[in-house]
């Protein structure tokens, strides 16, 4: 039985003298592939400069944006609703409002969407009830639905603000 057991021994010795060569082929590939990329990453990296920021071109940057947002007001008058709220006791809104634009494209989307643009108010107030709207908070919630319905529409403006320059609740 001695005899049996060493000769099923020595296969696996056999095989410890491959695992022993691969041992070290493997760990010298793993560094070398790992001495490539710290190369690759360095030879990247020596010439690069960070972007220095300086002062004079953010401002410079800073006014013509400012300005751009200053420049002339677009508004767009649009004519008076007449709107029955929901609710009982039945009530009916009436407002005019202007909207305030971002440039003159917005002016021009507002004035091709036309009679959509008013469906969609029309339809924002047919379902506030007098409760939503009576307060200031209903009243701002109100300007900033129209204003995110309305944008939601144009294609290139945008609406900055809406204005109520009559609102009366009857």
């Amino acid at each position: 039985m001695a005899e049996t057991e060493t000769t099923q021994e020595a296969p696996a010795s056999g095989g410890g003298k491959i695992g022993k060569l691969l041992l070290p082929i493997f760990l010298v590939i793993n560094f070398g592939s790992l001495g490539a990329g710290l190369y690759l990453v360095f030879i990247n990296t020596v010439e690069f400069e960070p972007p220095k920021i300086v002062e004079e071109n953010e401002k410079e940057l800073l006014s013509t944006a400012l300005e751009e947002m200053e420049s002339d007001v677009v508004l767009y008058n649009m004519e008076q609703f007449t709107v029955n709220l929901a609710g009982f006791p039945s009530r009916a809104i009436r407002l005019e409002m202007s909207l305030e634009m971002l440039d003159t494209k917005g002016f021009e989307d507002v004035v091709r969407l036309g009679a959509e643009s008013r469906d969609s108010i029309v339809k924002i107030l047919n379902a506030k009830r007098f409760a939503d709207i009576e307060t200031i908070q209903g009243k701002l919630f109100l300007k900033d639905q129209i204003a995110t319905t309305l944008n939601g529409f144009l294609k290139e403006g945008v609406v900055k603000e809406v204005y109520f320059t009559y609102f009366a609740v009857q």
